[in-house]
C-alpha cells in the first residue's frame, strides 16, 4: 500500500477517535445541527476505518505467519496462513482504494428518467 494512502487512512482513524470523543462529551449534544453534522461525518468514515483496521490485522497475521516459516514443523501451516493473508490484504487494499474515492453528493437523491418515443432511428 502506498504511504500516502496509509497516511490518509491513519488520519481518518484519528479523526474517528476525535469524533467519538466529541460526540460522547456533553458539549457534543448541545447544538443539534453540529451534532447532526458530526454524526454524518462519523457515519461516512467509520466503514473506511473498519476496513483499515481489518487491513492492519491482516498485515499482523502475515507477520505471524512469516515467523511460523522459521519453524520446520509449522512451515506448511505458515505457508497456508501467509498465502491466505496476502490474498486478504490484496482484496482489502482494493476495497480501501474504492472506499477512499470521493462520494457524489447526489448519490442519495432520487432520479426520474423520462423516455419518450421519437422519430428517426
Amino acid at each position: 500500500m502506498k504511504q500516502s494512502i496509509r497516511d490518509k487512512l491513519e488520519h481518518l482513524a484519528n479523526r474517528l477517535e476525535e469524533l467519538d470523543r466529541t460526540l460522547a462529551s456533553e458539549d457534543g449534544a448541545r447544538d443539534m445541527n453540529v451534532f447532526r453534522e458530526l454524526s454524518r461525518e462519523r457515519a461516512e468514515i467509520e466503514p473506511v476505518v473498519a476496513l483499515y483496521r481489518e487491513h492492519r490485522q491482516a498485515e499482523a497475521d502475515c507477520a505471524t505467519a512469516r515467523e511460523l516459516l522459521a519453524d520446520p514443523e509449522m512451515r506448511e501451516l505458515g505457508e497456508l496462513e501467509l498465502a491466505d493473508g496476502e490474498a486478504r490484504i490484496g482484496a482489502l487494499e482494493a476495497e480501501l482504494q474504492r472506499a477512499l474515492l470521493p462520494r457524489d453528493p447526489n448519490d442519495e437523491r432520487n432520479l426520474f428518467l423520462e423516455i419518450r418515443a421519437g422519430t428517426g432511428g
